[in-house]
């Protein structure tokens, strides 16, 4: 009790930290069993660091005036720790593992050959234009990213410059000035997340013509902006 009483009311943070030492075996206990639990599909040293936030949390909040047992009450916080943890891990992953899904179609519909049937420099001029239309979705997807004139830069870099912000305006301006359906598909893949197939069920046509309509947004998207006398995207 009498560390409690320093940790709680005298604010004694070597107190809070002897709490901490005292708990660290049950927390580590706690994590190792949701580690064995999963079969070890995450690192143990993961689940171990959201246990001890958990356990930090309870002793913050736990009040022993209160009679319960700190035991219990820390198991609750603990487990809720590791589990909303989990939880966002998850969720971190499916997106990482959607959004290289969607970049993996998006250089697949760029590429307009099969690298097996091109020689030398027919694979380089290849893959000059395949790094020139990533570019070009690079710049689209960012937008999602882009701090207006009357904001301010939480931090500066090269991709927030005044000149990086002109460039992105003017992308933009052409993207509304293609064709219906290849501004739609630009603004759905890039602005909105979409993938092709998700295109594809919302215009009623199939993944392949979106990959192809896709492809040929691009470049008519370049060809507009390489016309600017203020851009340049060259070979």
């Amino acid at each position: 009790m009498d560390l409690w009483r320093a940790a709680r009311q005298e604010g004694s943070a070597a107190a809070r930290e002897r709490l901490f030492e005292l708990y660290l075996p049950f927390a580590r206990r706690t994590a190792r069993r949701h580690f064995l639990d999963r079969g070890g599909d995450i690192e143990f040293a993961d689940l171990h660091q959201l246990a001890c936030a958990g356990l930090l949390e309870a002793i913050d909040h736990f009040d022993p005036a209160q009679g319960t047992p700190f035991a219990g009450y820390a198991t609750r916080r603990v487990t809720g720790s590791i589990l909303d943890g989990l939880a966002k891990m998850s969720e971190v992953r499916e997106q990482i593992s959607f959004r290289n899904r969607v970049r993996h179609e998006r250089a697949r519909s760029i590429a307009t050959a099969d690298p097996d049937t091109l020689n030398a420099s027919e694979v380089m001029d290849e893959l000059i234009e395949v790094a020139l239309g990533l570019a070009l979705g690079f710049m689209l997807e960012g937008t999602a990213l882009y701090v207006g004139e009357g904001e301010v830069d939480r931090q500066a870099s090269a991709y927030e410059s005044l000149a990086w912000r002109d460039t992105v305006r003017r992308a933009l301006v052409e993207v509304a000035g293609l064709p219906p359906r290849e501004q739609v598909i630009l603004r759905r893949h890039y602005f909105d997340g979409l993938c092709f197939d998700q295109i594809g069920d919302l215009l009623g046509i199939s993944k392949g013509r979106v990959s192809q309509l896709h492809r040929a947004a691009l470049s008519l998207l370049r060809k507009r902006l390489l016309n600017g006398e203020d851009f340049k995207l060259r070979r």
